[in-house]
């Protein structure tokens, strides 16, 4: 058989397992039936991040391809702005905006729609994407003074997922009306501030009647938010939230009190997923509490503040007990920027049969240990590893602050035969696999370290929040 005798149906297929867009765009180009299969993969999903090469540049070309190909723009669903020219030399004022709006206005499949960049949105730019019928996920920065009219917000009333960054006075005033209309739809809320007074345990309690049906709360940076307000929210939902996360508190967020109101009640009745920055062990005791009933799946924990923490033997205590209640059940333990014991990697390693994913901080003369540890896990796909950078920084003698690629290796081969993605600070990298013959000349299969291709930020880099 060759390779024109196969069914058209898999070209759809194979084409998925191309992640880069460069591959996808050569693919277009074999023929007219590859192109025709692969031109809604290639335009399916836009993003640009500020970190990409030309980012600006970038953004301006997206927008003039889908003003001027309305029959390409019709395939985007998902398009991330993370970046944004404030102003252009190659345009006059105000026709990058047109530009943007007439691509936008093309865009009539939008489902999803990140624009995070402070000062790139305006008024036009809300009232199009509004218009989207299809649109249901919607993340925007939330500095409207000067920039947009936060009236408009409330005009999005069919939206499934709900993300603001920095919202502004006149923003927040918008939530209770812009819940209100979208609340019968909404799965998922999330509000990121950077010490913000803004968002209030009031603002939270009056929000709480409209969010009955949210799956997903996450709270990043709201200083004067205590239990009162996230028990507002936990309190008036019907089913339970599945996904929680109290990111950045201040430290007089009372956890304990939280726990006492959720005891005896189904409130956390569904949840598989809780991220927390910690302050210190007293919290973890409170945390170990809250979650004693929860189905939990996924945890994600990182110091507030780093330098302030120091483990004890209750950390340990913390994270036996935690496997003890969750280890059947945990797919992903997350910590980040405070110290996890051995032993403790270990118990997660040997008694979390399903674990999947595991980020962690260890001394960077500690990684034969922790080899031995990651050797006793049974389903590792992605494992993460971050040094202590104060630790670092206190040595006399020169430690790596990255891994270099063989001895990263020689971690990765002592994995489990399922991991498939490694890494070590600031460094990703694919796992794959290349069979060849052995000296014996038996097939074997040996492990390889690839560039990271994914189009999306690996998920050890969106955990914690600074």
């Amino acid at each position: 058989m060759e390779f024109l005798d196969l069914p058209l149906e898999l070209l759809s297929q194979i084409l998925f397992h191309l992640p880069r867009v460069q591959h996808l765009a050569s693919a277009c180009r074999v023929n007219k039936t590859f192109y025709s299969f692969g031109i809604s993969r290639l335009y399916e999903r836009a993003s640009i991040y500020s970190w990409h090469k030309h980012a600006k540049v970038k953004v301006v070309c997206l927008f003039k391809t889908l003003a001027d190909y309305p029959h390409l723009a019709k395939y985007v669903l998902k398009l991330e702005i993370r970046d944004f020219p404030k102003v252009f030399k190659a345009l006059r004022r105000g026709e990058l905006e047109e530009l943007v709006v007439s691509g936008l206005r093309n865009c009539v499949n939008l489902r999803s729609c990140t624009w995070t960049r402070d000062g790139a949105l305006n008024s036009a730019m809300l009232r199009v994407l509004q218009a989207c019928d299809n649109l249901s996920e919607l993340e925007i920065n939330g500095h409207s003074d000067g920039h947009y009219d936060a009236g408009i917000l409330g005009a999005f009333a069919h939206l499934q997922r709900v993300s603001v960054i920095m919202p502004s006075a006149d923003v927040v005033g918008q939530l209770p009306l812009w819940m209100a209309r979208t609340g019968p739809q909404l799965r998922s809320l999330t509000l990121i501030c950077k010490t913000s007074p803004l968002v209030t345990d009031s603002v939270l309690e009056v929000l709480a009647p409209n969010l009955v049906h949210l799956e997903q709360f996450s709270i990043t940076g709201c200083l004067r938010v205590t239990h009162r307000g996230v028990w507002a929210i936990l309190s008036y939902n019907v089913a339970g939230l599945r996904t929680l996360a109290l990111e950045g508190l201040a430290p007089k967020f009372d956890l304990a009190a939280l726990n006492a109101h959720c005891a005896g009640t189904a409130v956390l009745s569904r949840l598989c997923s809780f991220t927390l920055s910690v302050h210190n062990d007293t919290w973890l005791t409170s945390t170990a509490a809250l979650l004693t009933h929860a189905p939990l799946e996924i945890v994600q924990l990182y110091a507030a503040d780093p330098l302030a923490f120091t483990p004890t033997a209750s950390a340990d205590a913390f994270w036996h007990a935690l496997v003890s209640t969750h280890g059947a059940r945990l797919t992903r333990v997350s910590v980040h920027r405070m110290a996890i014991s051995l032993h403790a990697i270990e118990d997660i390693c040997v008694r979390c049969l399903t674990l999947r994913q595991l980020f962690v901080v260890v001394d960077p003369t500690a990684l034969n240990a922790l080899t031995y540890c990651l050797s006793r896990a049974r389903a590792l796909a992605a494992v993460h590893i971050n040094f202590p950078t104060a630790a670092i920084e206190d040595r006399v003698e020169p430690v790596p602050v990255v891994l270099k690629a063989p001895d990263a290796l020689a971690i990765v081969r002592r994995c489990p035969d399922t991991i498939t993605l490694f890494g070590c600070n600031a460094r990703v990298w694919q796992v794959e696999r290349e069979v060849r013959r052995n000296d014996e000349g038996e097939l074997v299969v040996e492990r390889l370290l690839a560039k990271y291709e994914s189009p999306d930020v690996p998920e050890q880099f969106l955990v914690v929040r600074t």
